[in-house]
């Protein structure tokens, strides 16, 4: 299935599936062009956006165009029945959520219309991904201003419904700034185009205006370059050109639909240069900031040391400022300003990266406290003047100690605009009294500084009760007007910017188990760092499924939405034999990717294994279960039972519909001499450093690996051991949600290890195959919580490239001074990490970088029916296209998985560093392949 493409099973075109609504959903499939989905699915995977709220819709649309909004409109209007428009669903106010019809514009007006170069102007649908416009415009120069650090999954929509910043403000401005013209359809079905000069304005719009000149004059604060709350009705004075696209933005979807929009483009800088400096405090970054704004800087970002929490490369310091200049003259002359500590000055574009990557991860970052505490949005970004930042951030922490609260601010210094994610208990009724208690005061310390509610990301239902507070009741009384102008019927986004639901209602925790599966999904905060593009889109490995196809429900973000409704049971209804769940599950690969990647460490593969694990619970579950399960879950057991005798079944035609296994793929074949046993042929009379696990995969399969390995190691002076009896880390088990039988094999394990022959039994384990390093690692210690003996294997695990730095640092690898290419596998990117890989790679004169990603087949998931198009999909996204950029180069690939993908969709051969590297020590051309 590639992207695009629905799952099979998984659309709502049952009456019985459309949440009671049957008739509205009739009448918009009747109506529309687009998808409309009422199903159990589709209105879990948007009960949430990225904020502390949650609202049940009756269904989804996925409009195709212009038409199709204005018929979802009419239809929706006939029913009473209000409409959201959602873009990437990264709104932290709430504002991305409701209770009638959501329109999701990012399958089909997702498009660049057009770009003008010359006239430095793009026509985007309101579905368009940032990251897609920019990279559209940068073969030009050009570049979209706005940069909210979700650029790589934001909408266009989005970021004008609540008109979206980021970094680089301090020079390009708001959405607004950047907004030309924009086309919307009122709720009442009016198509209207907007611009300057009253160009689009509904009926009475401008009269109103006119008598409320005024209050429109007097009633925003001065000096805000970040004011975002409530409606921006000053634009439409007549000394501001009466300029109705730009008081459109940040409506927040409550005045009208946008179905395209024409926007500015600036030039990119000709020569960015990233200077990092090094304050003794957070007070003294942020009242340095204003000062650096004369000297022209692209962005003036700050954070403290409390977020950072050792990161590489930065100056000294206890809070830095990130400061991009074009070219190094500019840069230079922002460190002479800046009467910093330190200072770094960063000219490699990927030492900038590297630096930027920690400001953009800082909203999941800052979801955790060191301890490990969990912190929440709520009060994510209001703005003060940048000259009272200083100030306004020493009293700030001071109110978070008043109330017992922590939290890491962080954000746009030089517009004056803080982020920060609090401890807030949001799971007793006390703790979200104070919750109230807290927001209302901190209201109250960012009015009395003269600044915005809303620095950034809107108001909606976090922030939009307390405008009276900043506005005063005449001015949010005309804003009342002003929408029931654009929407006289409420029916756009009701409860958010006007009339607002109570800042602690309808709170996603409401109802939630304090412990257990939906309480650990519940972590997942909802910035959609898994929602990437798609194939080609980017390195990383989160989440290879979604780059495929697109689908909300097969990202990480989707499925933790889906397990979080399970366990609440509203909308889904089922709790664990819930098929909408376990669908969405089934293009999980397993990869771990989320684990690392994802900003607060949501970690599908241990959430799919659980459910799968309560899913086939029970005598009727265990008849349910997938073949495969039986068969490649259990595969360790059949090796080591049958072994070599499972090839001439294995070979037969009908093999793989009994296996459960899909016929486009060939079965592995059995070794005929397991390593287990040509290790104790050999014999050896070395003293033991370390232990060698035989993982099946080595052990049965790819025996060449092992022995390879014992060769290296050996070269570096290492003795060799093997456990005393059969070990397995129940992989298989685990990703088949297999719980009970893991554990039984991770315990024997356990038993086989305590004779271990080395001194004391406490020397490393080197483990060959990095999906069952990973299992050692992780999901040992986590199922086997009270064994302490799984807590000391998991520390004793290494990789092949580890133990030799550790136990060999003096030996000195073969040079072989050639490319290399291939993959890193994914579970070594999300748990062990290769950078031990990298400098041994480098010692050996092997040049060149692995590619990312996941494989695809990942175990027994590539070997499943349906499944195989997605697998290859996987491998098209980035394995496939490394290995074409290098056709010369030597094939890198650890797992047995990438090996085999590699094989099966190439003529390629992949190989384990240990073969490569045991081949120079061989030398000569009698074991070529160490086959």
């Amino acid at each position: 299935m590639r992207r695009g493409l629905r799952h099979p099973g998984l659309v709502g075109t049952d009456e019985e599936r459309s949440g009671g609504s049957a008739g509205l959903a009739a009448a918009l499939r009747a109506a529309v062009a687009g998808e409309v989905d009422f199903s159990a699915a589709a209105r879990a995977l948007v009960t949430m956006d990225a904020s502390n709220y949650r609202r049940v819709p009756v269904g989804t649309v996925a409009p195709r165009d212009a038409d199709d909004v204005a018929a979802v409109l009419e239809v929706c209007r006939a029913h009473g029945t209000p409409v959201v428009a959602r873009g990437g669903g990264t709104s932290i106010g709430g504002q991305a959520t409701g209770t009638g019809v959501v329109l999701d514009f990012t399958r089909h007006m997702a498009g660049l219309v057009s770009l003008d170069p010359e006239g430095r102007t793009a026509v985007v649908g309101p579905g368009l991904v940032l990251d897609r416009l920019r990279e559209a415009a940068r073969p030009y120069g050009l570049t979209f201003g706005p940069d909210p650090s979700t650029h790589s999954r934001c909408t266009l929509g989005g970021m004008i419904g609540n008109n979206a910043c980021g970094a680089h403000s301090v020079a390009w401005g708001t959405t607004a700034d950047s907004v030309r013209s924009l086309d919307v359809v009122s709720y009442r079905g009016a198509r209207l185009t907007l611009g300057r000069e009253g160009r689009g304005a509904p009926p009475g719009l401008l009269d109103l205006v006119e008598r409320n000149l005024a209050p429109l004059r007097t009633g925003y604060p001065e000096g805000l370059p970040r004011r975002i709350s409530g409606y921006a009705l000053d634009a439409l004075l007549p000394e501001r050109g009466v300029d109705v696209a730009r008081s459109f933005c940040g409506s927040e979807g409550t005045l009208g639909v946008v179905t395209e929009a024409t926007v500015r483009l600036v030039p990119l800088p000709a020569d960015p240069v990233l200077v990092v400096l090094g304050y003794a405090d957070e007070s003294a970054a942020a009242e340095a900031a204003a000062g650096l704004l004369p000297y022209g800087p692209l962005t003036v970002e700050g954070m403290a040391a409390d977020l950072v929490r050792g990161a590489e490369g930065l100056p000294r310091g206890g809070a830095w400022l990130f400061c991009e200049a074009d070219g190094e003259g500019a840069a230079r002359r922002l460190v002479r300003a800046a009467d910093a500590l330190d200072a770094t000055v960063v000219k490699d574009p990927a030492g900038q990266r590297a630096l930027w990557r920690i400001r953009e991860d800082a909203a999941g970052t800052a979801t955790r406290m060191p301890d490990g505490v969990e912190a929440w949005p709520g009060w994510e970004d209001c703005a003060v003047p940048p000259a009272r930042l200083g100030a306004y951030l020493r009293e700030f922490r001071s109110l978070l100690a008043e109330f017992g609260l922590r939290g890491v601010p962080y954000g746009h210094f030089g517009d004056g605009c803080v982020h920060v994610r609090i401890d807030f208990d949001l799971w007793t009724q006390k703790g979200v009294r104070e919750f109230r208690r807290f927001s209302e005061a901190v209201a109250d310390l960012v009015v009395a500084h003269g600044g915005s509610l809303s620095g950034e990301h809107g108001d909606g239902q976090a922030r939009a009760e307390l405008l009276p507070r900043m506005y005063g009741e005449e001015l949010v009384g005309l804003f009342g007007a002003v929408k029931d102008v654009w929407d006289p019927d409420g029916g756009l986004n009701p409860g958010m910017l006007v009339r607002p639901r109570p800042l602690d209602e309808g709170l996603r925790f409401t109802g939630l188990p304090l412990v257990g599966l939906g309480r650990e999904a519940a972590r997942c905060v909802g910035v959609a760092k898994c929602r990437v593009a798609g194939p080609g889109s980017g390195p990383g490995v989160m989440c290879p499924s979604y780059r495929v196809t697109g689908e909300e429900r097969h990202s990480t973000r989707g499925r933790a939405r889906l397990l979080h409704e399970m366990a609440l049971g509203e909308v889904v209804t089922d709790g664990w034999r819930s098929e909408e769940v376990r669908e969405a599950l089934d293009l999980c690969l397993s990869c771990k990717g989320c684990r690392s990647d994802c900003p607060v460490g949501v970690d599908m593969a241990a959430y799919k294994a659980e459910f799968l694990d309560r899913h086939y619970a029970g005598p009727l579950g265990v008849l349910r279960r997938p073949r495969s399960h039986w068969t490649m879950g259990r595969l360790p057991h059949w090796l080591d039972l049958f072994g070599r005798a499972l090839n001439p079944a294995m070979g037969l035609p009908f093999a793989a519909r009994l296996a459960g296994v899909t016929p486009e793929r060939a079965m592995p074949r059995v070794a005929e001499q397991s390593f287990a046993s040509w290790f104790a042929d050999r014999g050896s009379t070395r003293s033991a450093a370390l232990t060698l696990w035989p993982d099946t995969f080595t052990d049965h399969l790819a025996p060449q690996v092992g022995r390879a390995a014992v060769r290296v190691l050996e070269a570096a002076g290492l003795g060799v051991a093997l456990p005393r009896g059969r070990v397995c880390c129940g992989l298989t088990y685990v990703s088949t949600g297999q719980l009970g039988a893991a554990r039984r094999v991770m315990r024997r394990s356990l038993d086989v290890l305590e004779a271990r022959p080395e001194a004391g039994g406490t020397g490393p384990v080197v483990v060959l195959e990095p999906s069952c390093a990973a299992t050692l690692r992780t999901d040992l210690p986590e199922l086997l919580p009270d064994d302490p003996r799984a807590a000391r294997l998991a520390a004793s695990v290494r990789t092949f490239a580890e133990v030799l730095e550790s136990l060999a640092p003096d030996w000195e690898p073969p040079r072989l001074d050639r490319p290399v290419t291939g993959q890193t596998h994914c579970h070594q990117h999300a748990v062990l990490g290769d950078a031990a890989d990298r400098r041994l790679r480098e010692r050996a004169g092997l040049t060149g970088t692995l590619a990312g990603g996941c494989c695809g087949l990942a175990g027994n998931f590539g070997f499943e029916p349906g499944h195989y198009e997605v697998s290859v999909a996987c491998a098209e996204d980035q394995l496939l296209p490394a290995l074409s950029a290098a056709p010369a180069a030597e094939v890198l690939a650890d797992g047995f998985s990438c090996r085999t993908q590699i094989g099966d969709l190439t003529e390629r051969r992949g190989r384990h560093l240990a073969e490569v590297l045991a081949e120079a020590i061989e030398g000569g051309a009698e074991a070529p392949r160490l086959s």
